[in-house]
């Protein structure tokens, strides 16, 4: 009898540890993929930096390094989000007035499905260079999270991965002196959805229970427009969630809300998302004045240094002690993150000044600057001088901010036609293609050998 028990046991065995191995498996793919997404505004960190040894390329073109190229329906600004094998876009149909979001599949661009979640209700005028989609949506990989304004409130949403609607809530209302329309994104930190709503008739930051959708803390600003969205970022010893916007630079405890310091500043407005070392915060302003500005992260809310310069609605980048900007006049910057010295300025193009919306990033020592003609400068990243890498165009619409993951950039544009009176926005994916690496490896095998 023993050995039909044997011949029966080690199948089991076997068996076992075939479902332990593939749990393993999946265990350290599950790591890997959430360490290859791009969740929120501005990536993994929120500063606009890839992680560590992405490859991305750096010259592209309409039919070059294009892996894919899908239609988005409808229009926004919302950049693309990356979690696992789906791509993530909010967006809106402006003859119908509905409000959406739409899920691609990561590999081929394929769309899966789009879930609507407003009907009417839009703004009766906003900035022509707005959308009724701008926020960009954030995940915590188990759902989405997208905030719209709609029927003189701002809303938020929370969806499964598969498009089905968890929970709804009303942030508050939204009426804003200068008719621009609403434009900050939501953030997830620690199971809750941060979400701002600067304006002139309730100004508060909410964070909800993401799983339900309850209100964890709320904490109420001063009623002024402003359009940027909030960072958690660790600095001046602690976790701290970042705002700029309504005259103030403030800190805020992520956990309760409880402001922790406030810096006054020059201007009223801001639209970028603040940037921070260990020690200290940066941000950019607009109007009424123009203003960079860098302010102690201790408590103590002390001006480091400040300049004249605005980077109003593109967000900053910091990288290695040194901060880069590409300001409202044309230019790209260079500044020592400790002092401010400016260490070069070069414009973005001899050509003109093309206008900038898009924030830029940081992949592999190289920085991707995109103005809203289509136009992406590449340099590297450094204090000497501004070493162009190169120069790509794709449509001739750019606003949305690029996402980079996978050794691939996934980017939001449009190619307007005013002449045909037509308008069709694109999400492409940028990488190396299948005719890259065979070139490559025809290449390699014709190469003499020694």
């Amino acid at each position: 009898m023993l050995l039909p028990t044997l011949r029966n046991e080690l199948p089991m065995r076997n068996f076992s540890r075939s479902i332990l191995w593939s749990l393993i498996a999946l265990h350290f793919s599950t790591l890997a993929s959430a360490q290859d997404d791009w969740s929120r505004w501005r990536g993994p960190s929120g500063n606009g930096i890839a992680v560590a040894d992405q490859q991305p390329p750096t010259s592209w073109s309409a039919d070059q390094n294009v892996v894919w190229k899908v239609p988005v329906p409808g229009r926004g600004h919302s950049s693309p989000i990356v979690v696992g094998d789906k791509i993530f876009l909010a967006t809106a149909d402006e003859e119908q007035q509905t409000q959406s979001v739409v899920c691609f599949e990561r590999q081929t661009g394929q769309q899966q499905w789009q879930t609507e979640l407003n009907q009417g209700g839009f703004d009766r005028k906003i900035h022509s260079k707005n959308t009724h989609a701008s926020g960009t949506i954030a995940t915590d990989g188990t759902q989405v999270y997208c905030v719209f304004s709609h029927h003189g409130s701002v809303n938020v949403t929370a969806l499964s991965l598969t498009g089905e609607i968890q929970w709804q809530k009303k942030v508050g209302p939204y009426q804003s002196q200068y008719p621009f329309g609403f434009g900050a994104s939501p953030i997830v930190h620690e199971g809750m959805v941060i979400v701002p709503n600067q304006n002139d008739a309730e100004s508060c930051i909410i964070a909800f229970d993401a799983t339900n959708g309850e209100q964890k803390w709320r904490t109420d600003a001063d009623k002024q427009s402003s359009y940027s969205t909030p960072v958690v970022a660790e600095t001046g010893g602690k976790s701290q969630l970042l705002l700029s916007g309504a005259n103030l630079v403030a800190a805020y405890d992520p956990a309760n809300g409880k402001q922790l310091w406030k810096t006054p500043t020059k201007w009223q407005v801001s639209c970028g998302t603040l940037v921070w070392n260990k020690d200290r915060v940066f941000a950019s302003g607009g109007y009424p004045a123009s203003q960079t500005l860098a302010v102690n992260a201790d408590g103590s809310g002390s001006l480091v240094w400040e300049n004249t310069q605005k980077a109003y609605e593109q967000s900053m980048l910091i990288h290695e002690g040194f901060l880069y900007a590409h300001c409202d006049n044309g230019a790209v910057y260079c500044w020592r993150e400790s002092d401010g010295q400016e260490m070069w300025k070069q414009r973005f193009s001899a050509a003109g000044n093309p206008a900038q919306s898009a924030s830029p990033v940081l992949a592999n020592g190289n920085i991707y600057f995109s103005a809203e003609n289509g136009e992406t400068l590449v340099i590297k990243a450094s204090s000497d001088k501004l070493t162009e890498i190169s120069r790509n165009n794709l449509g001739n619409e750019a606003f949305a901010s690029m996402a980079v993951c996978g050794n691939q950039i996934f980017s939001r544009i449009a190619i307007n036609d005013p002449d045909n009176d037509t308008r069709q926005e694109w999400l492409f994916c940028l990488g190396e293609t299948a005719t890259d690496r065979n070139e490559k490896n025809s290449l390699g095998r014709n190469s003499p050998k020694n």
